[in-house]
């Protein structure tokens, strides 16, 4: 392919845009679990508890099927433990994306382990940052795909039946 100066300077502006990106890194308490991926951390260095979106997995809404599972099993995971928090960007309902670690567990990824006990897909369908902890939960047969029928994807959920209606908090 022949060399092509605007699309060397395209590549060139994303690659700097990529390196200057900086993700913001904090610690904090879990203080409440919205649903299967969404909860709130109260940062160690005070102020108001935010609200973050479980990066790269998607977990069953709360009206669906294995939703309120899920939110359990996140509560039990997470409520009232010290994570570090590594936020991305926004979601289109105003949630930061962040990967949560536990700080008492090793720094266990939090998504990770929802995934891995079946709570939670992995964003891509297979190809996802978690598609290997989804696969061993479809494997074990745990969570959402312990019944032989295969459960209906979230994002597939939502745009069948819209959000769920709840309060939040």
């Amino acid at each position: 392919m022949p060399f092509s100066l605007p699309r060397f300077l395209a590549a060139a502006f994303l690659l700097l845009a990529a390196t200057c990106a900086r993700a913001d890194v904090w610690q904090g308490t879990v203080t409440w679990v919205t649903d299967g991926d969404t909860l709130w951390v109260r940062p160690d260095a005070g102020g108001r508890a935010r609200k973050l979106r479980l990066q790269g997995v998607d977990a069953p809404e709360s009206c669906q099927s294995g939703g309120a599972q899920a939110r359990q099993a996140l509560i039990a995971l997470a409520l009232n433990q010290r994570v570090s928090v590594q936020t991305h960007a926004r979601d289109g309902w105003g949630r930061s994306l962040a990967t949560v670690r536990l700080r008492d567990k090793g720094g266990e990824d939090v998504a990770a382990r929802m995934a891995r006990q079946g709570w939670a897909w992995s964003y891509g369908r297979g190809r996802g940052p978690y598609a290997e902890q989804e696969a061993a939960a479809r494997q074990a047969r745990q969570g959402v795909f312990a019944h032989a029928a295969e459960p209906e994807r979230p994002a597939d959920f939502r745009r069948r039946h819209g959000p769920c209606t709840r309060a939040e908090r």
